[in-house]
């Protein structure tokens, strides 16, 4: 398999954490704990933030990629994977980092366009590529970040986010 570029444009080749009005940084254990902390993390901060986000679709692609990183992610700087998030007027950002410097790769459809129906791996970043108005990756000192965004509805009104961080945790 080769590694997959992002499907849709994205930010330079190595974009960081976007400067917003909320963020948050909570390191992870990389173990079988991990996805489901992640996505409580996630919930709390969408509903702290007021994020007008569909709070299941931004859970279940954090889940994806915090699998995916503690799957895949040989941590080089420990047994930890770091869950970022950030929030402005118009989208939710999530990044996930590990230690592994393997560029993600995204499983296409066999020839016949049909997907095994029983196989339990391989949808994860098709879910994300599906769902999510942008997904990419980048380099890292200690490995690489996957992240996908979240934008808002066109009627969302910018005034609903809070300029506090509701959850404590700022980065």
């Amino acid at each position: 398999m080769t590694p997959m570029v992002p499907t849709r444009p994205t930010r330079s080749a190595s974009p960081p954490l976007p400067v917003s009005k909320h963020q948050c940084r909570v390191p992870l254990l990389a173990d079988l704990g991990a996805a489901a902390a992640a996505r409580a993390v996630v919930a709390e901060s969408i509903r702290a933030w007021r994020s007008p986000v569909d709070p299941d679709v931004a859970v279940l692609l954090t889940s994806e990629l915090v699998a995916n990183a503690v799957r895949h992610g040989a941590p080089a700087a420990g047994r930890f994977v770091l869950l970022t998030l950030a929030c402005e007027a118009a989208w939710l950002r999530v990044d996930v980092h590990d230690g592994s410097g393997d560029l993600p790769v995204l499983d296409v459809a066999p020839a016949d366009g049909q997907a095994g129906a029983d196989a339990e791996s391989g949808r994860g970043l098709l879910l994300v590529t599906s769902l999510s108005a942008e997904w990419g990756f980048y380099r890292t000192p200690v490995g690489k970040a996957v992240y996908f965004t979240l934008t808002f509805p066109c009627d969302a009104d910018a005034d609903e986010i809070p300029s506090h961080d509701g959850i404590g945790r700022t980065g």
